[in-house]
């Protein structure tokens, strides 16, 4: 047997069909989302889209196996010169007059803080693995923090300053969950834990309102809802009130794939905000259109991906590969927390994208790069090679 096909063996094929399941799920949801969107000529938007996020998946799908079946103890390295050019792209796209900040390169389009979110995971867990050896100052518990706040605090404040404020806030659990992995003792995270919620008015009343237009408008409409238990349908709280009123009349069957309006589907209706449905608000879809049981299955189905994710971090043979399942366990939950929460009112509304699920291009192949270098950290665990006894 050779060792190549003894590591597709090897793989955790559970992380494997839960997170294709995901993908295939994703697909239907979004050829129902994009329904109302323009396609080219003889096919509809929805036909059109799920035909673009096949290709992104065929895509990340010799990604996803190369970064398995390769040592993520070499892909690590890739991270430093990735994030670089990405805290450099993301300065370009200030110059870009577009809400979502989008780079072009050819017919690529894609968004810089997305790629360096996942090679600022990568860079924290070079360093932290090897600065120890070159002096034991760089493992103290002082300077590992100082490391993960300043690699993840730079790129948080060059998003910030984009104004996108959900791809920014993903960087906080990233950083948490680092820290939690990293062995980072309780009495810094209480100490962090307090300075940021001593900062937390001053990032309210100051930074925010410059960083983002109607990010301190979303943040006052979700906490009045919270006060008063009801979201009024004003032009503020359009896609808040609507988005909501779709999950929760659904029930437990829904309103079935593709529903129409004579099924009195939302959707269908073009009032869940159908230009960003199959991406920011796809949850909202699944949920009025599949019911109660699509949601629960759906959340079931990241779960599952979450925990086999935390399971191969306990089983990773050094403190880089519990870095990089942490920080990957960090991006999805933000991800998910967001995305499904400001569909039901748990959060503002951000606009970010439910991982594999929603339409987001070049998101998509970063998503299953990452959990291909989970893959690899279950994939070469051991600690000793193969040894080949001749009979």
């Amino acid at each position: 047997m050779t060792p190549l096909f003894r590591k597709i063996l090897g793989m955790n094929w559970v992380l494997v069909l839960t997170m294709y399941g995901l993908l295939v799920f994703g697909i239907f949801a979004i050829e129902s989302a994009a329904r109302h969107l323009p396609g080219p000529s003889g096919i509809s938007g929805g036909e059109f889209f799920a035909g673009r996020q096949k290709f992104w998946i065929g895509l990340g799908t010799l990604v996803y196996f190369g970064a398995s079946l390769v040592d993520y103890r070499w892909v690590r390295w890739l991270g430093v010169p990735i994030y670089i050019i990405g805290l450099a792209l993301t300065v370009k796209a200030m110059g870009v007059n577009d809400v979502s900040h989008r780079l072009s390169i050819g017919p690529l389009t894609f968004q810089p803080a997305q790629s360096a979110i996942a090679a600022g995971i990568l860079v924290i867990a070079t360093l932290s693995q090897d600065l120890p050896k070159i002096h034991r100052f760089f493992g103290e518990p002082f300077f590992r923090v100082l490391l993960i706040g300043s690699l993840t605090g730079i790129p948080f404040l060059l998003v910030v300053k984009l104004g996108d404020m959900g791809s920014a806030l993903v960087w906080l659990p990233v950083a948490v969950v680092i820290m939690l992995v990293s062995g980072i003792p309780w009495r810094y995270l209480i100490f962090l834990a307090a300075i940021a919620i001593g900062m937390a008015p001053i990032a309210y009343y100051a930074v925010m309102p410059t960083a983002s237009e109607r990010g301190t408008e979303r943040v006052e409409t979700y906490l009045e809802s919270l006060e008063t238990g009801v979201v009024e349908n004003t032009d503020e709280t359009y896609a808040a009130y609507w988005v909501s009123t779709a999950v929760g009349k659904a029930g437990w069957k829904g309103t079935g794939f593709g529903a129409t309006e004579e099924q009195q589907s939302l959707h269908a209706k073009k009032l869940i905000p159908w230009t960003t449905a199959h991406n920011d608000f796809i949850f909202a879809v699944i949920a009025e259109e599949q019911g109660f049981r699509g949601a629960l299955l759906l959340i079931t189905a990241f779960a599952l991906l979450l925990i086999q994710c935390l399971f191969i971090a306990f089983y990773s043979r050094d403190l880089a590969g519990r870095i990089i399942v942490g920080g990957v366990v960090g991006l999805f939950f933000a991800h998910m927390f967001e995305s499904i929460g400001m569909c039901v009112l748990l959060t503002p509304i951000t606009g970010i994208p439910l991982p594999l699920v929603s339409y987001s291009g070049t998101f998509v192949v970063i998503c299953m790069f990452l959990l291909g270098l989970v893959q690899s950290v279950w994939v070469h665990r051991s600690k000793y090679k193969y040894i080949t006894i001749k009979t």
